[in-house]
């Protein structure tokens, strides 16, 4: 009698058993549902913070008043005012050439050297076109190959300031030995905030943000140095 009613007890309480399991999947279930909406909330506060930090970094990024002397400059193209600042720095003998990477295939030498008003002499001798480079992944690739053929240790690069920490990202990525010293341009002051109140200001800033996040996780991945020669149009007599 007492082995027939401890197998009956087994019974029901394994039964009882399986029905507590089943009764408490549901809470089970919301506790992960609950464990993933917190994660979640955090995500968008972290990327959030993330966003407030590197606008404002942005919007403090100045124009320098003195560059120390480099073996080279590059410049992303983007707009004139990066062109001209970069053909500034050459002028002012702040490298030995200069590298315009992106610049689109059909534009030549001479409609470049007319649209910034450039010196002939100048141009013909110390300037280097890139029309290779699609985006800024590509910039640094042709840059890297440009860098590495004129066995340059130290590059001034030169773009806008919301596009300077992703473009810096990608340079020292390929080229980890040399030292790339950021100018950046600078055609909207922001350094007051008003980044926040500038729809268009904002919606560059969040784009550029994204990016960047892009770039970064690229950063942490094993790398291969571009060893081939870069596709430049070297300068020459025109």
């Amino acid at each position: 009698m007492d082995a027939r009613e401890s197998t009956e007890r087994q019974q029901v309480g394994g039964w009882d058993g399986e029905k507590s399991t089943h009764v408490s999947s549901p809470s089970r279930i919301w506790q992960r549902v609950r464990i993933a909406l917190w994660g979640g909330a955090g995500l968008v506060v972290a990327l959030a913070v993330g966003f407030g930090a590197f606008a404002e970094h942005i919007s403090l990024l100045t124009q320098p008043t003195e560059m120390r002397t480099a073996d080279g400059i590059i410049v992303l193209t983007g707009g004139q005012s990066r062109l001209s600042a970069a053909l500034d720095l050459l002028k002012a003998g702040k490298g030995k050439r200069l590298l315009i990477s992106g610049v689109n295939p059909h534009a030549g030498r001479r409609a470049l050297r007319e649209v910034t008003g450039s010196d002939k002499q100048l141009f013909t001798c110390c300037v280097d076109i890139d029309h290779v480079a699609l985006d800024t992944v590509g910039n640094a690739e042709q840059s890297a190959k440009w860098v590495a053929a004129h066995d340059y240790g130290r590059v001034i690069l030169v773009t806008n300031n919301y596009h300077m920490p992703r473009s810096l990202l990608e340079m020292h990525r390929l080229l980890p030995q040399a030292s790339v010293e950021p100018y950046p341009v600078v055609n909207s002051k922001l350094d007051d905030g008003s980044w926040l109140t500038k729809p268009d200001a904002l919606r560059v800033l969040a784009t550029e943000y994204v990016k960047y996040l892009a770039a970064l996780a690229r950063s942490v991945l094993p790398t291969n140095v571009p060893a081939e020669q870069p596709a430049i149009v070297s300068a020459a007599i025109e």
